[in-house]
């Protein structure tokens, strides 16, 4: 009896100590949720950084983990040379710098964006990465070995660099590339970077007449399950789609009322929470489903105020949480979308929240962070600055933050807790 306790509580504290990935943007359920418990609520330069790594080159993307290595893209020569950079979780030691694409004519960019934007997405042994119309990329995440690329998405970024991140479901690596002229979202083999299907953005009528900067969108996508099939939910100019991830057939669609659009919708309640875009962004409650125009027939609700433009949202329980990229804070409803409070945090915000049990952390441009608490009422449970701001979301590895400043990484935990 006594041994056959020992075999079940071994098993118990081997579950408790595995380690979740964090293998996209926004992490496991690319929500920017994370199941870890007890996260630092606060932190400086002295207090809770385990190390800092400066990075070499420029990039936005955001870190992903798995095992012992962080991953994420940079660009070095004024975006002339896109790379892969690892990063080893304990030491913070630089273990890979590897080029991926060699650029003759680079694309200017917006002065909020970087020629390595887009978040890479890991499994076990690969690792995926995207920049544009540059390419796609996929590595050993080990060795670092290039396994393969393609550069034959040919597509503009209307002046503004690349931003969408890859998306990895089963065999397949959906990608999506809406420029000013081509818009369309493909799928390639993960194993060999061939393509799959290739999908052209279905409004392609509707936008002509429209000025180029009007056409291009930054999206990245989502899988959700609706009445048990897989649907890829996808974003160009003006409208949102569902596609078959299979053969990327559209299934349905919805008109939204913006362009650019950036952030990455968020599935939950039956119901896809988005934010439409730039002009005058909106966040639209959407049911998933359907066969095409359901503009009519799908909307739950729409708030029209203080809507972000690049942050995703988030959401808690039955509330959700939006930050504006001028730092107000709304709290709404998850089924109705009343509001509960709308408040300013100040700042100028890119990077997305991250939910760690009943917290929520924000973090902006100059480098301060806020963790607010869920829940109906407005509570700052904690601020903290550091580094020279933060333009990439976090990433989670058990009990410890991985922080992607505009130079720097940074480990942060709780370190009393960490020693014992």
């Amino acid at each position: 009896m006594i041994r056959q306790l020992s075999l079940v509580l071994a098993l118990v504290c081997a579950v408790e100590a595995r380690t979740e990935p964090w293998p996209e943007f926004r992490g496991p359920r690319g929500d920017g949720s994370t199941g870890s418990r007890h996260l630092p609520v606060s932190w400086s330069a002295t207090e809770n950084v385990v190390w800092e790594t400066e990075l070499p080159g420029k990039g936005w993307s955001s870190p992903v983990v798995w095992d012992r290595l962080l991953w994420m893209a940079t660009a070095l020569e004024d975006g002339h040379s896109l790379r892969a950079l690892a990063v080893e979780a304990d030491s913070g030691r630089l273990a890979h710098n590897v080029e991926l694409f060699r650029v003759e004519a680079v694309e200017p960019i917006h002065a909020l964006n970087s020629h390595a934007s887009p978040t890479p997405v890991i499994e076990p042994g690969r690792v995926y990465f995207f920049f544009g119309r540059y390419g796609a990329a996929c590595l050993d995440s080990e060795s670092g070995k290039v396994l393969w690329r393609n550069a034959e998405l040919v597509h503009d970024h209307g002046g503004n660099g690349p931003g969408s991140s890859p998306v990895l479901h089963g065999d397949r690596l959906f990608l999506t590339c809406d420029g000013t002229v081509e818009r369309f979202v493909t799928a390639l083999d993960k194993r060999t970077g061939k393509r799959l299907w290739t999908t052209r953005r279905s409004n392609g009528p509707q936008l002509e007449g429209k000025v180029p900067e009007l056409k291009k969108a930054y999206h990245t996508p989502c899988v959700v399950t609706v009445d048990g099939h897989d649907e890829l939910i996808t974003m160009g100019a003006f409208r949102v789609s569902g596609l078959d991830p299979a053969t990327g057939r559209e299934l349905w669609w919805a008109d939204i009322p913006g362009f650019s659009n950036v952030t990455r919708p968020v599935f939950a309640h039956g119901l896809l929470y988005l934010a439409t875009g730039f002009m005058k962004p909106e966040l639209w409650a959407i049911r998933p489903g359907g066969k095409g125009d359901v503009t009519a027939t799908h909307v739950a609700w729409k708030v029209s105020r203080q809507a972000p433009q690049k942050p995703s949202v988030a959401v808690v329980g039955d509330e959700v949480f939006m930050i504006s990229d001028n730092g107000i804070l709304t709290c709404m409803d998850a089924k109705t979308g009343t509001i509960h409070y709308s408040e300013r945090l100040g700042g100028e915000f890119s990077a997305s929240p991250l939910v760690a049990g009943n917290r929520i952390y924000f973090f902006d441009q100059s480098g301060q962070a806020t963790v607010v608490a869920a829940g109906r009422e407005f509570r700052v449970a904690a601020k903290s600055s550091l580094g020279d701001g933060f333009m990439a979301s976090p990433a989670v590895r058990d009990d410890t933050l991985f922080l992607r400043s505009k130079s720097k990484l940074y480990r942060v935990e709780n370190k009393q807790a960490a020693a014992r």
